[in-house]
């Protein structure tokens, strides 16, 4: 339906255009709380608001749901219930690591129709490399097709888990109890460095109880087309419309998903 590479060029060029010239040099006047504890800086809604006008273009007919639009008015996450062509956008995942000037963050785009993901692209500015996935057609950076790693006894499994404000509570207490059952890593305070952890088979899984669709459904593509499973904690898929679910959780494989279950959230 779409151009993949042209997607990824659009997004590449937008993000040299708007995010990189503002990284270490933003104004104190740039840089607001939209929430209790949530930053959103110029390059945010600058990088939306092109992205939203280059991507429509792109596909005559779509719709756009960016996490700076929900912010203004969360009616828009309606869209993703309608038939139409939805155009997914997080326009920098990681904002409070680029407000501080650290270079951890990443633009996230999700093709998503009727509700199905059809296509994910996340690009790394600073590394300049997008991983992209069109669904059938695998996982890639560039030419590289990607896999996740193979999968091993949760004991041996290294992975990050992201459990502590966003959490029902019955959760966190299990994760904080459980965590030396696995090989936790340090959270890189970013999704999207988090989906090229797994799917580069950096990390064997990923723990996350926010699941905002900006956030997860191009990972989450990615993800299975690297060999591996994205599924809520019922054991059932993610997708745009799940938005609301107690928490979802990454592995190389449904058996490896169900030992990590089995491990860290059982009862």
């Amino acid at each position: 339906m779409i151009d993949v590479d042209r997607i990824t060029k659009i997004i590449k060029e937008t993000a040299d255009e708007e995010v990189l010239p503002r990284f270490q040099k933003l104004k104190e006047s740039e840089v607001s709380e939209k929430a209790h504890g949530e930053v959103v800086t110029i390059a945010d809604t600058e990088t939306e608001r092109v992205l939203t006008d280059r991507l429509s273009a792109a596909l005559p007919g779509s719709h756009v749901v960016g996490e700076e639009s929900v912010s203004a008015d969360p009616a828009v996450m309606d869209l993703l219930e309608g038939p139409e062509p939805v155009w997914i956008i997080d326009p920098i995942d990681g904002t409070s690591n680029f407000a501080s000037g650290k270079p951890v963050f990443a633009v996230m785009v999700a093709l998503v129709v009727a509700g199905e993901t059809r296509n994910g692209w996340i690009h790394d500015p600073i590394g300049a490399r997008s991983l992209t996935a069109e669904q059938g057609g695998g996982a890639w950076i560039g030419a590289e097709r990607v896999s996740v790693r193979d999968s091993v006894p949760a004991l041996d499994m290294s992975g990050t888990l992201h459990a502590s404000q966003y959490a029902l509570p019955d959760t966190a207490a299990k994760i904080k109890e459980r965590r030396s059952r696995v090989q936790a890593i340090p959270s890189l305070r970013c999704a999207g460095h988090e989906y090229f952890r797994l799917a580069t088979a950096e990390m064997h899984f990923s723990l996350f109880t926010r699941l905002m669709p900006w956030d997860h459904v191009a990972g989450c593509l990615i993800q299975e087309e690297a060999g591996g499973v994205a599924l809520c904690f019922d054991g059932t898929p993610y997708s745009a419309l799940r938005h609301r679910e107690k928490g979802l959780m990454i592995a190389p494989s449904r058996d490896s998903w169900q030992d990590l279950y089995r491990t860290l959230l059982s009862d």
